[in-house]
């Protein structure tokens, strides 16, 4: 099968976008390697944005309690937080978020998305811009596919911690060799298929990562019959850079310090610090896009903070969760945003966060249900910064001006990685249908 496969790739010794997908379906499984080589990042540096870094914050983020306060709404509205400012008028963020408002001259924060899925955690909303029953590819695959890779690095790679694709994340009819590789954040690869049914092996340390490599390269001396393309591909993914692409102890303690750590904790609905928020996963992820990797997604935290919830496990209120997980969230978008640009990679590389709607702009048992007619979307790198787009009325309800879509969302990203949201892919049934129904991208950030 593996020499089949070679046989019918390009002659010039360059792999393609969908060869290496190919490769890693039919010949070593789910070797799901980011960060490959840091060719790209040793090469001629690019002032074009290439690559997007999407943080989504499932469950729904309180747009009123993060990033649009209402100070002067009535007490069962307000929350218990505080707006202090930003380095930018008018820019003003909860007060559990102070590294945020030192670089908001590096951001962009839309306060008025709308969503048209209002009850369900389904993720496709932000994943495709389309509700679950769309069955649209998500935006990963239309990158992998319309965008631009030089092939000899994955071109969409998912931190998600799971053992399949996920519904939000499916090609759909972008095709299977445009699906993403998953990876897990933290230290080296914890997660890794190796050869012929061999099982996973979970990888906790450089020692492990290092002889599962070796293990690979002895079974590989098993295909003799290879030809020279598929033993270039091979040879790629067991070569020592790779080892040390994947191995984050490669970064200087000062930086890794920044980041945080894999096992730093927060409360979510309970009294007491229960839930891992790895912040190594965005270090990773600016490895891979400084390297060449053109998408990387990763899902941070809970956000689901009903009251009735709260109270049923002896929890207090949203805003005890929120204390514990907002100078997380603060620390990591502060750290990625800066070293980007330290990196220079700023111009290159797009930042999103957000999540599936706002939360209640009412308060409920001290807590907040489902709210999709008001929520945000923050934007960092490769945009107009500095600015805050759209408003909403006095209590958070709904957008009094500048209201957006998730598909405008999404059109922005597309927008700014030069890929026509007009395009067209044939669906299951042949018909053809457009990347997006409204991706007109929002004109204030490009």
């Amino acid at each position: 099968m593996l020499t089949e496969w070679a046989s019918s790739q390009r002659t010039d010794g360059n792999f393609s976008r969908r060869d290496f997908m190919r490769l890693g379906i039919g010949g070593l499984g789910a070797l799901t390697l980011p960060d490959i080589l840091r060719l790209r990042a040793e090469g001629p540096s690019q002032s074009r944005p290439r690559a997007v870094i999407m943080v989504v914050l499932a469950g729904g983020p309180s747009h009123l309690d993060m990033y649009d306060p209402k100070p002067q709404a009535p007490s069962d509205y307000r929350g218990e937080f505080q707006p202090i400012q930003s380095n930018v008028p008018g820019f003003d963020i909860c007060e559990h978020m102070p590294l945020q408002a030192q670089i908001a001259d590096k951001l962009a924060l839309v306060r008025t998305v709308q969503f048209v899925e209002p009850m369900q955690h389904e993720l496709e909303e932000v994943y495709t811009g389309f509700p679950r029953s769309a069955k649209r590819p998500t935006m990963g695959s239309i990158i992998s596919r319309f965008g631009t890779s030089d092939g000899n690095l994955p071109p969409y790679v998912s931190l998600e911690y799971s053992n399949g694709v996920t519904s939000y994340e499916s090609p759909q009819y972008a095709g299977a060799s445009h699906g993403p590789l998953h990876i897990a954040g933290g230290e080296g690869v914890h997660n890794l298929g190796l050869l012929n049914g061999m099982s996973r092996i979970r990888l906790g340390d450089r020692r492990g990562l290092l002889q599962s490599f070796d293990t690979v390269r002895r079974d590989l001396d098993a295909y003799r019959d290879v030809d020279a393309y598929t033993a270039r591909a091979f040879d790629i993914i067991t070569s020592p850079r790779a080892r040390d692409a994947f191995d984050l102890t490669q970064e200087s303690e000062q930086v890794r310090a920044r980041y945080g750590l894999r096992d730093d904790k927060y409360t979510y609905v309970g009294k007491q610090p229960d839930s891992v928020w790895d912040s190594q996963k965005f270090l990773l992820a600016r490895r891979m896009v400084e390297a060449g990797v053109p998408i990387v997604t990763l899902r941070m935290g809970q956000w689901d903070h009903h009251g009735n919830v709260i109270q049923q496990v002896g929890g207090i209120s949203i805003w005890h969760s929120l204390r514990s997980v907002l100078p997380l969230l603060d620390r990591s978008i502060h750290t990625l945003v800066t070293d980007l640009h330290e990196r220079g990679l700023d111009k290159e590389v797009l930042v999103l966060v957000w999540g599936e709607f706002g939360r209640t702009p009412r308060i409920s048992l001290a807590g907040r249900d489902h709210w999709p007619d008001a929520s945000f979307a923050l934007f960092a790198g490769a945009t107009r910064t500095g600015q805050v787009i759209g408003e909403t009325d006095s209590r958070g309800e709904r957008p009094r001006s500048r209201a957006v879509t998730a598909q405008n969302v999404l059109g922005t990203v597309y927008h700014t990685l030069g890929i026509n949201f007009r395009q067209k892919l044939n669906d299951f049934t042949g018909r053809p249908m457009q990347l997006l129904d409204d991706g007109e991208p929002i004109s204030e950030l490009v």
